[in-house]
């Protein structure tokens, strides 16, 4: 058995019940036979056994009150998985569906997330199963300065700086960031994703849809091509999925389709997204509305249609993890598909990407193609470190560089390994060396 093929059988075996921390976990490991299997230094050094498992996981409850007076307990988390080049960093997710397999698959792609982004990060997740949809603000604050009251003990701007995620915004932050800042008695860059006049960084909400259209337009632009005239799909209508929408279309690309749990919307003459943004960002609606409001836009429930079965030319998921499935792929690229860009983390299932790949897609892994909004947290680090502000295009402007260089640092690295185009294996190889230099260099 090779060194690698033994690190996923133990995985599978301690972490029998984490099924996405397996799928990341092999998926990474698989494309770094090429450089593992001819150079023994790592098996040597039980490098990748001490890759996989996290330097420290804290779970805790987040005991909280509600408005009716009645004590509610949530699980929260934070899994420190490297700090081999930085201080750990990853967004806290709030949603039902958060467990310690989720927090850890995301933590551990967050490790070649951040090293692509060539700033001093390490990788790291957290979050509860808390969900903040149908709270009111009061029982929000409370939940937040319940869970800050134990997390607080485990960050710090040089050991952990967490940020936002699904669930996790501006006032999430803003009420986890009051809490800290009361028990340590500092202010300071604890937190990224932080509100305008208190150490938030502009462009920090357009980051990640922005760096995704970013890395596409360079892949774009080395091939001869643009944005120019492109159908573009998206799923999901949250920051991401509407700011890459955003940009799309100021390249000139027709954003045609987006989505939201309940299903989504077609609009084949372009999605209208001042309509989007009043519905999902200032009245929290569903899509529903849209159709509504746009006769010839066509709306279909998840029981009767899905984002990726209509014609594009770009597909951007932009939703949540595993949502683009075989079956999608196949439809993908029947329809003429030509790119495929993660915005959410791991949102197409390992053998949809296969597939995707097979058919000679240009597909760009969420730790490359989504990296765009840690590097904005990066940024923002940076600020709060010398005490200044950077406007929106000084900002904007660094994001651009950082999504252009990721895309010829996994570019570079396909070529190099003998896989041109393939940028799963690209990414995986590029994030993977800095880190494991570093971990060389550190000693066990």
């Amino acid at each position: 058995m090779s060194y690698i093929d033994n690190i996923i059988s133990n995985i599978e075996k301690r972490d029998a019940g984490q099924p996405e921390f397996i799928q990341a976990a092999k998926e990474v490991l698989d494309s770094l036979r090429i450089i593992v299997d001819k150079d023994n230094t790592y098996e040597k050094a039980g490098l990748l056994e001490r890759l996989v498992e996290p330097e420290r996981i804290v779970m805790f409850r987040v005991p909280w009150i509600d408005d009716a007076g009645k004590v509610q307990v949530n699980r929260g988390f934070r899994v420190q998985f490297s700090s081999a080049i930085g201080p750990y960093k990853g967004g806290l997710r709030f949603h039902p569906s958060v467990t310690l397999s989720i927090i850890k698959f995301l933590g551990f792609e967050q490790i070649f997330k951040n090293s692509l982004t060539g700033l001093p990060m390490g990788g790291g997740k957290g979050g509860s199963d808390f969900d903040p949809k149908g709270k009111s603000d009061n029982e929000v604050m409370r939940f937040c300065q319940s869970f800050m009251t134990e997390l607080y003990r485990h960050i710090g701007q040089d050991t952990d700086v967490p940020a936002g995620d699904i669930g996790v915004g501006g006032r999430e932050i803003g009420f986890m960031y009051g809490q800290y800042k009361r028990i340590v008695n500092r202010f300071e860059g604890v937190l990224t994703g932080k509100g305008i006049g208190w150490g938030g960084s502009l462009a920090r909400t357009e980051a990640t849809g922005y760096g995704l259209v970013y890395i596409v337009e360079e892949y774009l632009n080395k091939n001869g091509d643009s944005f120019k005239g492109k159908k573009v799909a998206i799923s999901g209508s949250g920051n991401v999925a509407i700011f890459a929408a955003q940009k799309a279309m100021s390249l000139g690309a027709t954003v045609i389709s987006m989505s939201d749990s309940n299903g989504c919307i077609c609009h084949k003459k372009g999605i209208n997204l001042d309509t989007i943004k009043d519905i999902k960002l200032v009245k929290r609606e569903r899509l529903t509305k849209y159709a509504e409001i746009h006769k010839d836009a066509v709306y279909s429930d998840v029981s009767n249609g899905r984002v990726w079965d209509i014609a594009c030319d770009i597909a951007l998921p932009c939703a949540t993890q595993n949502e683009l499935l075989l079956e999608d792929a196949r439809k993908l690229s029947a329809s003429g598909c030509k790119v495929v860009a993660e915005g959410a983390n791991m949102p197409t299932t390992l053998d949809a990407t296969e597939y995707l790949l097979s058919k000679g897609i240009a597909f760009f892994p969420g730790k490359a193609a989504n990296a765009g909004g840690v590097a904005t947290s990066g940024l923002e680090m940076s600020q709060n470190s010398a005490r200044l502000s950077w406007s929106f295009e000084e900002v904007d402007a660094k994001l651009k560089n950082i999504m252009v260089g990721i895309f010829h640092s996994i570019d570079d690295a396909a070529k190099e390994y003998g896989k041109p185009g393939n940028f799963v294996i690209g990414a995986n190889i590029a994030g993977f060396l800095k880190v494991a230099r570093a971990m060389l260099d550190q000693g066990v």
